[in-house]
């Protein structure tokens, strides 16, 4: 069973985004900082960041629920980005995918029960040559079929 930290408090949320508070167009620097500092955006920051920027609260989780990287609850130790584009997908990613999740038992953007890894989807990861293609904590890698996959999520403890 996974054990997630404390949320933050406002106090530490603030102290991760006033110093961006200067910058044209902090919002999203600000959720890039909040998601560094905690692994993902807390829904307590929503009503810091409208506060400070004078937003409404919609407009804030709009913001964080339009852009795919940024997560609203901790991920995994691992984050595995498998790859929806065409390319991949003319290659075999659309079965690898859903073999994949299969195997986990879980859905997009979804966390095994172990806490080991969190698969999410990317909209390409520029190796289209060598599809389909996946990103394991940032290294990507390609030609990836269901025995490379197999050894991927053995790597990562899953």
């Amino acid at each position: 069973m996974q054990v997630h930290a404390p949320a933050p408090t406002e106090e530490e949320i603030r102290g991760v985004v006033m110093p961006l508070a200067s910058l044209e167009g902090p919002l999203l620097p600000m959720l890039h900082a909040l998601q560094d500092a905690w692994g993902y955006v807390p829904q307590e920051a929503v009503p810091v960041l409208a506060d400070i920027l004078n937003l409404g609260r919609a407009e804030v989780h709009g913001v964080i629920s339009f852009y795919h990287d940024f997560r609203d609850h901790p991920a995994g130790r691992h984050v595995l980005k498998l790859c929806r584009a065409e390319a991949c997908q003319s290659m075999g990613g659309h079965a690898l995918a859903e073999s994949t999740l299969q195997r986990l038992g879980i859905g997009w953007h979804g966390t095994t029960p172990n806490g080991a890894v969190t698969v999410e989807p990317v909209y390409c990861l520029g190796l289209c040559a060598c599809a389909p293609a996946a990103m394991v904590d940032g290294r990507v890698v390609g030609r990836v079929d269901d025995a490379r996959m197999d050894r991927i999520l053995s790597e990562v403890g899953a």
